[in-house]
């Protein structure tokens, strides 16, 4: 075990006798400096040390030819302050070297979970293969940083995405982090989208389509590239249930001589019933059986349940000429025309209470959100007043 002063000079000209695999040099001024020298002429440098159980270890600085003397010299320097506070670099190397990207995350242990834990895990999917991924999909764990997420957020609204989405991009981040910390996931110690503000979202607006806009929607379904298009978006707007309640809906569930549907986990969870009208009837009667497939608007290609069809719902959209309505506008659509038709129609008033059933809400005040009443409605509503109290304009002299 020679030991020597190791400067630039002696790392210049030390060479490995012969016959010898390595020769190893110590200095004589750093406990654990090592300078090895093989017969080929490379020449590596190491730190040795002991761990906080006495264990020896040896980290590896980095190869003569690629650093200089004083940047190893630096680097062990640095290092034994870590040890001797009672870190252990070999350790933590190897720690670094199992920390997986977030795409590895998602893939293999993320997705698997809330595909059993969420009901919503398929728009999980969609906003991890949209935004997430193509951002940060490539960095392992520890290398997602605060300030990128915050930039990331207003960039998103910057492109003209609505603040309820760039939010749930930063809320499904936090969540994905909160679970691999609780896992113990390597390089999961920090969460980088913990405490990013969230945008206000403004929720009193809401999308409904009129009864001439649903048409021309169910119009331009007939020619799409899915098959199924053209039954799922008129069963949400004949049944008013939830894009997930429908594609995972099984025939199993239906009752059509009793026309009723039993949904047997809501988002509420618990099981809920949806009465079919002759339209919903009839669709169900067209709809495409497979042998064997117990869904009712499967993926024809895979027997399974949709994971997304957003690309055949954007284009019928875009050519119905609603490039802003979603999905889920097709959910507050039906509370709308259930609303709004019943009085337009001559079928009698139709109840919030009524509404809230269909819906499947637990909360009335969440039902009086989606209840959208149009000025003519109102108008109607305020006139039974006047009617119901004899307090016409006639009876009060106006003449009008």
């Amino acid at each position: 075990m020679p030991t020597v002063t190791l400067d630039a000079n002696t790392v210049r000209t030390a060479t490995c006798p012969a016959g010898q695999r390595k020769i190893d040099l110590y200095d004589s001024t750093i406990t654990g400096f090592v300078l090895e020298v093989r017969p080929s002429g490379g020449k590596t440098y190491y730190l040795r040390y002991r761990d906080a159980h006495g264990k020896q270890k040896q980290l590896r600085i980095g190869d003569a030819t690629g650093i200089s003397f004083e940047q190893a010299k630096t680097a062990v320097l640095t290092t034994r302050a870590k040890v001797i506070l009672g870190d252990d670099p070999v350790q933590e190397k190897r720690t670094l070297r199992t920390i997986p990207t977030l795409e590895e995350f998602a893939h293999e242990r993320y997705l698997p979970y809330v595909k059993g834990a969420k009901r919503s895990w398929d728009t999980d999917e969609s906003f991890l293969r949209n935004h997430v991924l193509p951002r940060w999909g490539r960095l392992h764990l520890d290398e997602v940083k605060q300030q990128d997420v915050i930039e990331f957020h207003h960039t998103l609204k910057a492109k003209g995405y609505a603040p309820a989405t760039a939010n749930r991009v930063i809320v499904l981040t936090r969540y994905m982090f909160n679970l691999a910390r609780k896992w113990k996931i390597p390089g999961a110690e920090h969460n980088p989208a913990a405490g990013v503000e969230l945008f206000e979202e403004n929720n009193k607006r809401e999308r409904y389509l009129s009864k001439e806009e649903a048409q021309r929607l169910c119009q331009c379904l007939q020619d799409s590239d899915n098959p199924q298009l053209k039954f799922i978006v008129p069963l949400l707007l004949l049944t008013g249930v939830r894009k997930r309640e429908l594609l995972d809906a099984q025939w199993i569930h239906f009752d059509l001589e009793r026309r009723t549907w039993r949904i047997p986990l809501s988002k509420s969870g618990k099981a809920r019933h949806v009465p079919l009208s002759d339209s919903v009837l009839a669709i169900l009667a067209q709809l495409p059986r497979w042998e064997g497939c117990p869904y009712v608007v499967p993926n024809p290609k895979t027997k399974k349940p949709f994971v997304s069809f957003f690309y055949s719902w954007d284009t019928a959209r875009n050519q119905a000429g609603l490039p802003e309505v979603r999905v889920h506008d097709l959910r507050h659509s039906f509370a709308s025309f259930v609303i709004n038709a019943a009085n337009e129609n001559g079928l009698g008033t139709r109840s919030i209470y009524e509404l809230q059933v269909l819906l499947g809400h637990t909360q009335l005040k969440t039902t009086q959100r989606y209840s959208h009443l149009d000025p003519k409605t109102l108008l109607q509503a305020a006139s039974v007043a006047s009617v119901a109290s004899g307090l016409t304009p006639q009876a009060l002299g106006l003449g009008l």
